[in-house]
């Protein structure tokens, strides 16, 4: 037997005996079936901001991008989907899931049910790790947060520093402030009034605005009355739905610029972000899922790559001790947007650069040149660790 089929032989055995020894774990992906955030209606409308697909397509693309990595580590990681048909279905789903020996699952689940997968999957499971990847709740992220939950998606806080940061930067300072009547936009609202006392900015007035068939409230919805007065410099529209704030940009009374729910929004993401291999990643997930990358889809797929970086750095660790390695910060994703990215101690929020963007491309990242932290400039945006209300660390 000559020398080359015996180094072919040997290499055989070995990659049969690695593959042998590998570790295969599961990635659980759990969702609403009858989720009203993918409704076909509000879809097709593709408000800024909101979804526009499942969380599953993102963190399947997270592992086929770890999958070089994981092989190296003889890590074998696979995705399973659970579509919940209602929330009384999460009990056997987490049996099941049990049965598996599965404790990542990535949430795509609106807050309710969102918050009764918190409550029950540690104990269902013997610890668990759950990434919230739909919903910027500020909420999750204070009193009702929890030791195994980490946020993959920017905060309601964090969205509206990066805005006050973006206005403050180009000194428009005098804003409008168009509010909302439903509980959503109020909760926008008070985080937008949040940081523009942080950064500066001055409300100069705050107006209802309200779509209404009722001709008596016709003016609520008409955008020239809303914005008559001149003293503004910015408009922002505080509308959670975006049914009313995609009506406003070019049909203010004056010539000035919307922020917020439509106009300039900050997002985790954008199609055109040009740096840092983000059209490659951009790309590859159009050729995916068939449609552009969105902040959501983002949010996923980077759930996914933290959940393979964590495995990668020690494949038998329990996931109790994965858990303070991420919210340690000694474990760190590679996000495509820059720097690093790593999860905050005090609230399991991952730490990223919020992108200013409008409906053709990006015009500036959050945090702005000349913002200043003592430890991380990234803290800038949302609730740093001394204003903190979460009490829970793993």
């Amino acid at each position: 037997m000559g020398k080359a089929t015996l180094l072919a032989l040997a290499a055989l055995l070995g990659a049969s005996l690695a593959q042998a020894a590998a570790v295969k774990l599961t990635v659980a992906v759990v969702s609403l079936a009858d989720d009203p955030r993918y409704a076909p209606r509000r879809l097709e409308r593709a408000y800024p901001g909101h979804p526009q697909g499942r969380a599953v397509q993102g963190v399947r693309l997270a592992l086929e991008d770890a999958a070089f990595e994981l092989d190296a580590a003889g890590i074998e990681l696979v995705l399973r989907e659970v579509v919940l048909p209602d929330a009384s279905a999460l009990p056997k789903a987490l049996a099941d899931l049990k049965a598996a020996k599965v404790q990542h699952l990535v949430a795509d689940l609106p807050l309710a049910e969102l918050r009764q997968l918190v409550q029950g999957a540690p104990a269902a499971l013997g610890g668990a790790m759950v990434f919230n990847t739909g919903l910027d709740d500020d909420s999750l992220r204070a009193q009702d947060c929890a030791a195994h939950l980490l946020h993959t998606l920017p905060s309601r806080h964090m969205a509206s520093d990066a805005l006050a940061q973006y206005l403050a930067a180009r000194n428009w300072r005098k804003v409008l402030l168009l509010q909302g009547p439903a509980s959503g936009d109020r909760l926008v609202g008070e985080s937008f009034a949040r940081a523009a006392r942080r950064y500066g900015l001055k409300i100069v007035q705050s107006k209802p605005f309200k779509l209404s068939g009722d001709p008596r409230e016709r003016d609520l919805a008409n955008t020239r009355l809303l914005t008559g007065e001149r003293e503004h410099e910015v408009v922002a529209v505080m509308d959670a739905d975006g049914e009313f704030a995609r009506t406003l940009p070019y049909a203010t009374q004056w010539p000035r610029p919307v922020v917020g729910a439509n106009g300039l929004v900050a997002s985790a993401w954008h199609a055109q972000w040009e740096r840092n291999g983000g059209p490659q990643l951009s790309r590859r997930f159009q050729k995916l899922a068939q449609r552009p990358m969105q902040s959501h889809d983002w949010s996923a797929w980077v759930a996914g790559r933290a959940v393979a970086a964590v495995l990668v750095d020690d494949p038998r660790a329990p996931v109790a001790q994965q858990l303070k390695k991420l919210r340690g910060g000694s474990v760190f994703i590679d996000g495509f947007k820059g720097p690093r990215l790593s999860f905050r101690a005090w609230d399991g929020q991952l730490r990223q650069p919020v992108f200013l963007s409008h409906i053709d491309g990006v015009v500036g990242v959050a945090p702005l040149d000349g913002v200043l932290h003592p430890k991380d400039v990234l803290d800038t945006l949302g609730v740093d660790e001394a204003e903190t209300a979460c009490r829970q660390r793993p």
